[in-house]
């Protein structure tokens, strides 16, 4: 039997690596201007950045036909224009930002009383202040904050154009209080949470698909002058597909530092961008701005599986049986594949709250826990007793 050879990608790779990253390719795909003419909706553009006029928005979004054309353009904006948007006024009224506002700084003063310190991915736990599943939390102790909170209209508009219907909302609330330092530069969800290792074992498409899963954004819920250290972002930076393999690398940080763009924002501002946008959020050099920001992660619809599957159980079960193959000759990767087939590889959703990721970007998954229970030849009652840690430090509040 002869195979066929299939016909390369676009890039003309399968597999990327760090050897793919090169600072002068990076260059000429970021170092470019954002033509207002192709952006006919925007009101201005700055340092890059292209931003909507919210109130202008919502005269004209009424319409269908209209509304259409406006997410087309955030479409995009958000794919070969600079990856960025910034609705000035995206909350019209902010009495409801801050009655969100009083709602996440009594669970933060919680935290404080209870001795928690919520971790941060991307920057030095404990030096700021988070609230994960902050949607779920607002949800349950003022739904009424919450409807009219997500009512907004500016939110769907940008997360329609960019997941289509039915998606899902998380939201996790940041704090960077005076001093607190920049978080370094980053993709974000989903290969933007891994190491270069793992991510490198994702072929090609993988990485030009991941962005177009997650939609992320930011309200802010306080003034953010400059000193107060607003998200610092690199335009076009999400249209260099090794990217995600990239951003760790020294050279292209001292890029980013050299040449991201940082836009004050007001109370009731929003910015969205692409998560393959290389970003972090700023230094606060403030004596005395708490910076607060609603983060708010939009999930494709499509991101689960079809069936609801007890993995924790299946795992138990079928652990006492692998071990013994394993002891009579199945090979490593034959035991990889069982794992793979059997137990939770992802480490995400989960509740961040109890189970941080306090040694990496993200929390150890279901597999990574039964890989290690055969590596150290646990007795079978004690991966039972672990998976079922995981599984309630993965239960929401």
């Amino acid at each position: 039997m002869v195979l066929s050879t299939p016909h390369a990608p676009a890039s003309g790779r399968t597999w990327l690596t760090a050897g793919d990253c090169d600072l002068e390719s990076f260059r000429r795909l970021v170092e470019r201007s954002t033509d207002p003419d192709s952006y006919p909706y925007a009101s201005a553009i700055e340092q890059n950045v292209l931003i909507y006029d919210g109130e202008a928005l919502a005269s004209v979004t009424t319409d269908p036909v209209q509304r259409r054309e406006v997410q087309a353009e955030l479409v995009a904006a958000l794919t070969e224009g600079p990856g960025v948007v910034v609705f000035k006024g995206a909350f019209a009224d902010t009495d409801v930002v801050d009655r969100a506002t009083d709602v996440f700084a009594a669970i933060i003063g919680e935290q404080h009383t209870a001795g928690i310190a919520g971790g941060d991915h991307f920057g030095k736990p404990g030096a700021n202040d988070r609230v994960w599943n902050a949607a779920e939390k607002l949800a349950l102790r003022a739904p009424r904050v919450f409807v009219d909170y997500y009512a907004n209209d500016v939110i769907a508009l940008v997360t329609q154009a960019w997941l289509g219907p039915a998606y899902q909302v998380t939201s996790q609330v940041n704090v960077v209080n005076p001093g607190g330092a920049a978080q370094t530069a980053h993709r974000d969800y989903h290969l933007g949470f891994m190491s270069d290792e793992q991510a490198s074992h994702y072929p090609a498409h993988v990485h030009r698909l991941s962005p177009a899963l997650t939609l992320q954004g930011a309200v802010a819920h306080s003034d953010m002058p400059l000193e107060s250290g607003p998200t610092l972002y690199l335009p076009y930076s999400h249209t260099y597909e090794p990217g995600y393999l990239a951003y760790r690398r020294p050279e292209l940080g001292d890029y980013f530092a050299e040449h991201r763009v940082q836009l004050p924002l007001t109370k009731g501002d929003a910015a969205f961008f692409n998560p393959a946008v290389f970003h972090g959020a700023g230094h606060n050099r403030s004596a005395d701005v708490k910076r607060m920001a609603n983060l708010l992660q939009m999930s494709s619809a499509f991101g689960r599986a079809m069936e609801s599957v007890d993995r924790t159980t299946m795992s138990a079960a079928i652990y006492p049986e692998l071990v013994a193959a394993r002891s009579a000759g199945l090979s490593p990767q034959a035991v990889h594949n069982v794992v793979a087939a059997s137990a939770e590889g992802y480490a995400f959703p989960t509740n961040l709250d109890r189970d941080q990721p306090v040694d990496g970007l993200a929390p150890r998954s279901q597999a990574e826990i039964v890989v290690q229970a055969l590596a150290d030849d646990w007795p079978a009652e004690a991966l039972v007793r672990e998976l079922a840690a995981l599984a309630i430090r993965r239960q929401s509040d």
